[in-house]
């Protein structure tokens, strides 16, 4: 049959073949490295304007209004601040240590996006190459390997200010982070065991029919909350606490070594959007009411850069929703919600999908449909019964208590009781101040 008659035959079967590298020069390789990078910087400028102009509008307020039209360079305004800012640093620090760390942060972000797949194939300067730099069968290992590797900028940039808050927020950075690439990875184990592969590229591929985010909803839901967590984002933001440790590991820095790791943040909400896309919502792939246009191939060409980036600035705006909805989890509650909650349940779903990709190996593809239906039922129930059925925790009333006893203001514990307050006309302020003063001397 003729290159006319597939290209004008209706319904025709979408392009879904993994990257072919067998035309890639090295002239090839470095222009698509350097789009990378200024495709990320230029994506940054542009994502400081919307989530600021995008808060503005969900919190009753105008935004940047007025660095241009409609604010447009702010961003190029925080730019030049940050490069012209006086550059200081303690007289403690250890200072190679100091100046390196914001680095290997950067450098960290830039070299993720190196394995993922922005579009199939398409002729670039006379030659077939993908819209990807480059792909190993263990592509999304080292995607995790180098985010590993910038917790190293975060933690030695604490450490090396020899300052108590930077100290603080490194290690609260490293505890978090550990604990949900722990949930991420063990999400990301069931894509890899009914793609057959680790290869990003070829995880894309797989998801011509379906994608992941539908079919592993359980494992897309862990890496959501996952990829929040990782990017230090509220309800998240527990290493930058203002409220608490002023910035976290960035108190001490400021001037452009602010601003390294300032680009490395927003860089990385990228990375994981990015990673998302590839995995769970079917990477360059078209949205599924256009994968079967009749006489277009949505999923040839340059379309598939468009699918990427509308999928990957979707997820960007989820997490700005997020910020502008909740609010800030206390310590406690965000290691709970890691261990206790995500990794139970990423060990969980994965064995339930060890388990139904072993059956499949000698059952039917109907009676397989029918048991997972039969096991998800079965897991809802349980759920709902493990929620609805819980007895509530009997909680024995302390009485009253000085919440200025110790010498600083505490909050109460579950079942003690804060005093009247006099401003609220119930008690006068004398009798207030007579009680705690008896409590104080007993």
């Amino acid at each position: 049959m003729s290159n006319l008659a597939l290209t004008l035959m209706p319904f025709a079967p979408p392009t879904t073949a993994p990257a072919d590298f067998s035309e890639e020069t090295w002239w090839l390789s470095l222009l698509k490295a350097l789009f990378i990078v200024l495709f990320l910087i230029m994506s940054v400028i542009l994502a400081l304007w919307v989530e600021r102009r995008g808060l503005g509008r969900m919190q009753t307020r105008p935004g940047p209004n007025v660095a241009g039209p409609l604010g447009l360079f702010q961003a190029f305004a925080d730019a030049v601040k940050l490069l012209f800012k006086e550059d200081i640093w303690t007289d403690k620090a250890e200072k190679f240590i100091y100046f390196v760390a914001p680095s290997i942060s950067a450098f960290s972000a830039f070299m993720v996006l190196a394995v993922i797949p922005m579009g199939p194939n398409v002729n670039m300067f006379g030659r077939s190459t993908p819209l990807q730099m480059a792909d190993t069968p263990i592509a999304i290992l080292y995607i995790l390997a180098i985010a590993s590797i910038g917790l190293y900028g975060t933690v030695l940039g604490g450490w090396s200010t020899r300052s108590t808050l930077p100290l603080l927020g490194s290690v609260r950075a490293a505890a978090q982070v550990i604990s949900y690439e722990l949930a991420m990875g063990l999400s990301l184990v069931s894509v890899f065991l009914v793609a057959g592969s680790i290869s990003t590229s070829e995880i894309v591929a797989a998801q011509h029919s379906v994608w992941w985010a539908f079919a592993l909803l359980p494992a897309f839901i862990v890496y959501f909350i996952s990829m929040v967590g990782e990017v230090n984002r509220l309800p998240f933001d527990l290493p930058e606490a203002e409220g608490e440790l002023v910035a976290g590991h960035m108190t001490e820095y400021s001037s452009m070594k602010f601003g390294w790791y300032y680009l490395s943040e927003y860089i990385n909400m990228f990375n994981v959007s990015a990673v998302a896309t590839t995995v769970f919502f079917g990477g360059w792939h078209a949205p599924f009411g256009l994968s079967y246009v009749p006489f277009i191939d949505f999923n040839s060409g340059w379309w598939g850069f468009l699918w990427f980036n509308l999928k990957m600035w979707f997820f960007f705006f989820c997490m700005v929703w997020i910020r502008g909805t909740l609010l800030r989890f206390r310590y406690d509650q965000f290691m709970k919600l890691g261990w206790k909650v995500l990794i139970p349940t990423s060990l969980v779903w994965l064995v339930l999908v060890a388990t139904l990709q072993g059956v499949r190996m000698w059952v039917t593809d109907s009676l397989l449909v029918i048991t997972g239906g039969i096991v998800a039922v079965f897991l809802v129930v349980m759920i709902i019964l493990w929620i609805f059925d819980r007895p509530e925790p009997e909680v024995k009333p302390v009485g009253e208590f000085d919440p200025f006893a110790g010498g600083y203001p505490v909050p109460p514990l579950p079942g003690q009781q804060l005093p009247p307050s006099p401003r609220a006309g119930l008690v006068p302020a004398a009798t207030v101040a007579t009680d705690q003063k008896e409590v104080r001397d007993e």
